[in-house]
């Protein structure tokens, strides 16, 4: 590779990573306002919310299929694409009925787009014999710093939802083609050619079931779910939380969202030199102990500034969980990167799926306060299977 595509190729998949955190987050903002427009209750905006992680479920194999049939590339613009239209769309949702169906098709779309991004990633990251990977998902936390607070800005101001999210639609599918285009060939180690279309061999194993797959891959899955599952909560939770336990107003809901993924992205973006010196095991340790210390400080916070510090801390202790896993998952001893990044994906967002409907359901019995403990149960789910993260020795892939 040239020293131009040295840069290029890093810088391109950054932009893609960017372009999938910012389409969405822009929504989140927007939750609790709607929450209280269609009048609903914690429950039923748990499992409205959790439409998302239900279409991600419903993709099964699908995104290693269409890595494998498309290339990483292809699969990432036209996802994008989707997925910015179908985000647009929320605007124009009447009720919560329908913001659920394009919840389910932006989770679905959501969960190709990301294994493709993470396979086109890992390759660059092989490339340059050093890690980047947290540094790649740093930039999904930028972008989604920056729909978060293009959200919370509009919310503010009283902007119309449709004519903010169709900014947001543009302003991504440009910045993704651009982001493609800088890639470049992101063809697998020791495999042919990318061909023109994009295509190539990192799909499905189909040397092993599907059952089998799922059982090398659960450690690693269950460390990457109990990140995601603190990642939801600050996604479809953090506002609220502000709201009810601290008291701030609805239009500035979604400073907590925002502070969450700013901690996020800073962590992600020391993450790497972090796991090159201490070894991932060891920074995925800290994170989970970090996790905890965060989640007391959300649930005991009567005011914003505990709140805040309490989300600064779980922000910064899950930054470095889910790219250690697609990096772990991707280099699975036997197995094809698609096959393992795909088997992660999935069985984390079964974690996804079951957060808020369990979260709203515990809110509703109790009350919110009680019901955020599931952040320090996640700190402490992620102290200990840490060791899933250990590196094992790569063996040719389907062998």
């Amino acid at each position: 590779m040239t020293p131009a595509n040295n840069l290029r190729s890093p810088v391109g998949v950054a932009i893609m990573f960017g372009t999938n955190g910012a389409v969405f987050s822009s929504v989140l903002p927007w939750y609790p306002t709607l929450k209280q427009q269609w009048g609903l209750d914690d429950l039923t905006f748990g499992l409205i919310v959790a439409c998302f992680a239900a279409g991600s479920l419903v993709s099964t194999v699908l995104p290693s299929l269409a890595v494998n049939r498309f290339g990483p590339r292809p699969v990432v613009f036209w996802g994008t694409v989707l997925l910015a239209l179908l985000v647009a769309g929320i605007g124009w949702a009447p009720s919560g009925l329908l913001l659920a169906g394009l919840l389910l098709g932006i989770g679905l779309l959501d969960a190709v787009i990301d294994v493709s991004q993470n396979v086109a990633g890992v390759r660059v990251e092989a490339r340059a014999g050093r890690s980047i990977l947290s540094a790649m998902h740093a930039c999904w936390s930028m972008g989604a710093v920056l729909g978060g607070i293009g959200g919370t800005t509009a919310a503010s101001l009283g902007w119309d939802i449709r004519a903010h999210l169709a900014l947001v639609a543009t302003v991504v599918i440009t910045a993704v083609a651009i982001g493609v285009w800088l890639t470049g060939p992101v063809p697998a180690p020791g495999a042919a050619p990318e061909r023109a279309d994009g295509a190539d061999g990192a799909g499905v194993d189909k040397r092993r079931p599907l059952g089998r797959i799922m059982l090398l891959t659960l450690p690693v899955a269950l460390l990457a779910t109990a990140g995601t599952m603190v990642e939801d909560i600050a996604n479809n939770w953090a506002g609220l939380s502000s709201v009810e336990l601290a008291g701030v107003e609805v239009g500035n809901a979604g400073v907590a969202f925002t502070v969450v993924l700013a901690a996020q992205m800073v962590g992600r973006f020391t993450g790497d030199r972090l796991i090159d010196r201490f070894g991932r095991v060891a920074v995925a340790r800290a994170g989970g102990l970090l996790i905890g210390l965060g989640g007391l400080g959300v649930v005991t916070a009567t005011g914003p500034a505990l709140l805040y510090a309490g989300y600064v801390l779980v922000g910064f202790g899950c930054a470095t969980l889910v790219p250690s896993a697609f990096a772990a998952a991707a280099r699975l001893p036997g197995m094809t990167e698609g096959a393992g990044v795909t088997a992660v994906s999935w069985m984390m967002r079964i974690g996804f799926l079951a957060t808020s409907p369990v979260l709203g359901a515990l809110s509703a019995a109790t009350g919110l306060r009680w019901a955020l403990l599931l952040l320090m149960v996640s700190g402490v789910v992620v102290t200990l299977a840490a060791p899933a993260l250990r590196n094992r020795p790569q063996a040719t892939a389907g062998t």
